[in-house]
């Protein structure tokens, strides 16, 4: 089969950085092609060249064998490209009709927009994906995943031919993502091309035909899937074998470093108790809406909480705010941590130091020698590739962005860190550091709270697991080697209370919820 759209020898240069260096890619109509690399690989630089946003130094594009010239969006829109990014490119106060003809309203005599005509055009287009949204509703009111589905009607409405999507599935449950799975082999069946970049190679597996890896600016590989294992294209992704995806280290537990007893907040955190002990990582397992982000937005003073007390270290705090909660000793790495883990508009060195300006002096006069010396520290120790400690924190990958806000905590020396979703949206090489980074942590002492929606994660880098259902601890165990994902997903759905007594009876002892061991 012929190849639809063809990418030769790309080259791109920012000041003092070759992004992308003699870089090709071929996809054929009708295929969904995996764009795989670490973060930093390059991947988005390639796609936003594809779709205009960046233009090339070198290279050539061609579509249907015929070269392209791609200078901007409207380019690429003209050509049938589209891209959908994983922070979805939406207004919530408009309607699904207005974002989806956002900048191309349907006219009426060239005079009036045509209202009824471009309601009905953008319900014709969701209804033939598959999906119950109305045009007429706004765009706020929808969840994650038909928003997602609203930007595929976008692309759609303008007849496109190529179809970007980056990291798609990040924020969506597994239902929701078989939903998207449907529409693309849908999409796929009308001759579409898709370039589909994402982290999850379990997902590559299945939806993917073909994969064109990449490392370090520069092309690596082109391979069918179904030709190759997950450890091969891990290879391909970080040039070398990883043995061990969970460097999980066991240690000493030291003396309980963090309680929380009875705590309510709102209705998604109801009754909620459990420790931590220095040295520990506790997993917080459940389904989406369990109420995990919650319970840690409220110990750290993001939400309010309604009732209960928090203990650190035996002491009681009081947490009201964030500034409460750095000041006792926490450290919170958010799910989001574009818009609540790193200030985009500063700099790398900023960011590392911002919850900790008050170590490089007082009353407004810092030691800027011994601040820029720290941060060299730490992005050597953390290995966060950024040409300098003056690079804007918007312009790093997604796996140095994480580094950044690691290194942020790491400096501010906190006693209990709440860490949620820590390794969303990154790859697997930059996965494994992350845990490194972690089990340096547990071994100085620090106490962890893990969230996370991956299940092998969960299993893999906890002490003990907290299993959440409906905003309330549903079991904590022992991840001794025995515990399994069916037990887990058993009590994340609620489970039924006489089995939980025969399996492991769930007692509070001293306001802690603990599985009583016969």
């Amino acid at each position: 089969m012929a190849d639809f759209l063809e990418m030769r020898d790309i080259v791109k240069r920012f000041p003092g950085v070759l992004a992308l260096d003699h870089v090709s890619l071929s996809v054929r109509q009708g295929e969904v092609h995996a764009l795989l690399g670490e973060n930093g690989a390059g991947k988005s630089t390639l796609m936003k060249i594809l779709s205009g946003a960046y233009t090339k130094d070198e290279g050539e594009i061609l579509i249907e064998g015929k070269p392209v010239s791609i200078h901007s969006s409207h380019d690429a829109q003209a050509l049938g490209i589209s891209i959908i990014y994983q922070e979805l490119n939406l207004i919530d106060q408009l309607t699904v009709a207005e974002n989806i003809f956002m900048g191309r309203p349907l006219m009426k005599n060239k005079a009036r927009v045509d209202w009824a005509g471009m309601y009905a055009e953008a319900q014709k287009l969701l209804d033939s994906l598959g999906i119950e949204i109305n045009a007429r509703s706004l765009v706020r009111n929808l969840g994650v995943a038909h928003k997602q589905m609203v930007e595929v009607a976008k692309a759609l409405s303008i007849n496109s031919r190529i179809l970007i999507m980056d990291e798609p599935t990040a924020p969506l449950t597994n239902r929701e993502i078989e939903t998207l799975f449907s529409t693309i082999r849908m999409l796929k069946s009308r001759g579409v091309a898709i370039v589909y970049i994402s982290h999850r190679l379990e997902e590559v597996k299945e939806i993917c035909d073909r994969a064109t890896i990449m490392r370090d600016g520069k092309f690596v590989a082109a391979v069918d899937v179904a030709d190759v294992s997950l450890d091969d294209i891990i290879r391909y992704m970080v040039g070398r074998e990883l043995k061990e995806k969970f460097p999980k280290i066991h240690i000493p537990l030291g003396e309980e470093a963090l309680r929380v007893e009875h705590l309510n907040a709102g209705d998604r955190v109801r009754d909620v108790s459990f420790s931590v002990r220095s040295g520990e990582i506790l997993g917080l397992a459940g389904l989406v809406g369990a109420g995990r982000t919650e319970t840690a937005r409220a110990i750290f003073g993001m939400d309010p909480k309604d009732s209960g007390d928090i203990y650190l270290n035996g002491a009681k705090v009081e947490i009201s705010r964030p500034l409460d909660a750095i000041g006792a000793g926490f450290g919170f790495v958010t799910e989001d941590r574009k818009d609540e883990g790193l200030v985009l508009t500063m700099n790398v060195g900023q960011n590392i130091t911002l919850a900790t300006l008050d170590k490089f002096g007082v009353h407004w006069k810092l030691n800027l020698a011994q601040e820029k010396k720290t941060i060299d520290e730490y992005i050597e120790r953390l290995r966060i590739k950024t040409p300098s400690p003056l690079q804007l924190a918007r312009n790093l990958s997604g796996g140095n962005q994480q580094k950044v806000v690691l290194a942020k905590w790491l400096l501010s020396q906190a006693k209990v860190i709440l860490f949620d979703e820590p390794t969303r949206g990154i790859d697997v090489g930059a996965k494994i550091e992350v845990y490194n980074i972690m089990n340096e942590l547990i071994r100085s002492g620090t106490a962890i709270v893990m969230i996370s929606s991956e299940m092998p994660e969960i299993l893999g880098m906890s002490d003990r697991v907290a299993v959440m259902h409906q905003g309330t601890i549903t079991g904590i165990f022992e991840n001794d080697g025995t515990l399994t994902q069916e037990k887990v997903l058993y009590y994340a759905t609620g489970g039924d209370k006489h089995e939980q007594a025969a399996a492991g009876r769930i007692t509070e002892q001293g306001g802690n919820l603990d599985e009583e061991k016969s």
